[in-house]
């Protein structure tokens, strides 16, 4: 597979003196201030304001960002590393579903009445990813659900 990426591509290059060394040491400039105040009152799932390219970055450093003036874009390549072994997906997927458990349990420990689709958002992955590590963690022990579906709450173990 060689060359394996993917690209997202936002129209519109980066705002005043941004530039992507700067992007890639952090540093954001607020370009919708309207979304941002919904963000900061809470009105919006969402923590971290400026963080997701350094976040993305300390996950995956192999990401290249393109800043096209001309073509008014800002481009992110996202470079997938090439599969020596087939191990090496199995590992990714392994650490990513326990890292997904682990924010699963402490965000049951922070609220014991937060539901699938409030975990699915707050986690960025499906609803149904979600139930199939809640099944693994129930017959594993590790978290049980108090009462109903609607109006119980969620106990972990750990």
């Amino acid at each position: 597979m060689p060359n394996a990426r993917s690209e997202i591509i936002s129209p519109g290059h980066l705002p005043n003196n941004l530039t992507v060394e700067k992007i890639r040491s952090g540093i954001s400039n607020i370009r919708n201030p309207i979304l941002v105040s919904y963000a900061a009152k809470g009105l919006l799932p969402y923590k971290g304001l400026g963080s997701g390219i350094k976040r993305a970055l300390e996950d995956w450093p192999d990401i290249s960002f393109t800043d096209d003036r001309e073509g008014c874009m800002f481009i992110a390549t996202v470079h997938r590393k090439e599969l020596g072994d087939a191990g090496f997906a199995e590992k990714s997927t392994q650490k990513s579903t326990q890292k997904s458990t682990q924010k699963i349990i402490e965000l049951m420990q922070n609220d014991p009445a937060i539901t699938i689709a409030d975990l699915a958002l707050l986690i960025g992955i499906t609803e149904w990813a979600i139930k199939k590590q809640i099944r693994k963690m129930k017959a594993q022990g590790r978290i049980q659900r108090i009462g109903p579906d609607k109006g119980g709450r969620w106990q972990a173990t750990e």
